[in-house]
C-alpha cells in the first residue's frame, strides 16, 4: 500500500494509532465473562485469520479444533492446570500440528495450488520436488512435528493480534498436558498432536489482571538495528 497525499497519510496515522491502542489493550485474560459470547460474524472473521496465516511453503501443517461442547471443555479442564479460561471463554481453540509430513501431504497442497491458480499440476512438478526434498525426506523432515509446531505459533500470533484489533480478548495457553488433550480429543493416529490452545471471549469485570501495567523491556533492549 502506497500513501502519497495528506489524506492518505492521515489514514495511515489513524490505522497505526488504532493498532498500537489494540496491542496496549490486550493482555492474557485470566477471567472471562461466561455470559458474553463472540457474535457469529466476528467469529467467522477470526477463523478466517487462521486460514490466512502464512506458513512455510503455504503448507498449513496444522489443524485448529474449536471446542464448543461444554462437556469436552470440562474434561479438558483438569489437563489444563485447572485454568478456568477453558470453560469460561466464549470460544476455545486447540492448536494441533502434523506429527509427520508425507508425500501425500505435499501432493494435496500441490493439487490445491493448481486448482486455485488454474494451472496444470505438471507445471508444479519441480516445486513439488523441492518441498518433498526439504520437509519430507530432508533435514526438516526429521523434525516435522517441531517444524509444524512453529507454523502453528505463527497462527496463534496472527489470531491474537486480529482479535485485539476487533476488541476480542484472548489468552494463549501452553499450560496444558498435550498427551491428555490428544486422548480427550481423539487425536490418536490422526496425524496431528496438540501443541497449545487459545481461549477467546470478553474479559470479566472482576479480572484484576486487566488493569495491571503492561511490563515490557524498552525497544532499545530488544531491537537492534545492524
Amino acid at each position: 500500500m502506497q500513501f502519497s497525499g495528506p489524506f492518505e497519510l492521515e489514514i495511515m496515522s489513524n490505522q497505526t494509532s488504532q493498532l498500537m491502542a489494540a496491542l496496549e489493550w490486550r493482555y492474557a485474560t485470566k477471567h472471562f465473562d461466561a455470559t458474553k459470547k463472540i457474535p457469529a460474524e466476528i467469529w467467522a472473521a477470526l477463523e478466517k485469520t487462521l486460514v490466512l496465516t502464512p506458513t512455510s511453503y503455504g503448507l498449513q501443517p496444522y489443524k485448529f479444533l474449536v471446542v464448543n461442547t461444554p462437556a469436552i471443555r470440562a474434561e479438558l479442564l483438569p489437563h489444563s492446570w485447572h485454568q478456568k479460561q477453558v470453560v469460561e471463554a466464549s470460544h476455545f481453540v486447540v492448536f494441533t500440528a502434523r506429527t509427520e509430513m508425507k508425500e501425500a501431504d505435499v501432493d494435496r497442497f500441490i493439487q490445491r495450488t493448481a486448482e486455485v491458480r488454474k494451472m496444470p499440476v505438471e507445471k508444479l512438478h519441480s516445486y513439488r520436488g523441492v518441498i518433498i526434498g526439504d520437509i519430507v525426506h530432508g533435514t526438516r523432515g526429521k523434525i516435522a512435528h517441531e517444524w509444524a509446531t512453529r507454523q502453528a505459533y505463527i497462527a496463534l500470533g496472527n489470531l491474537m493480534t486480529a482479535a485485539a484489533i476487533i476488541g476480542v480478548d484472548t489468552c494463549p495457553m501452553e499450560g496444558l498436558a498435550p498427551a491428555e488433550y490428544d486422548k480427550v480429543l481423539g487425536l490418536a493416529n490422526s496425524g496431528y498432536a496438540t501443541v497449545m490452545a487459545c481461549a477467546l471471549g470478553y474479559r470479566s469485570a472482576s479480572d484484576k489482571y486487566a488493569g495491571l501495567a503492561k511490563v515490557r523491556y524498552e525497544a532499545k533492549d530488544v531491537i537492534q538495528t545492524i
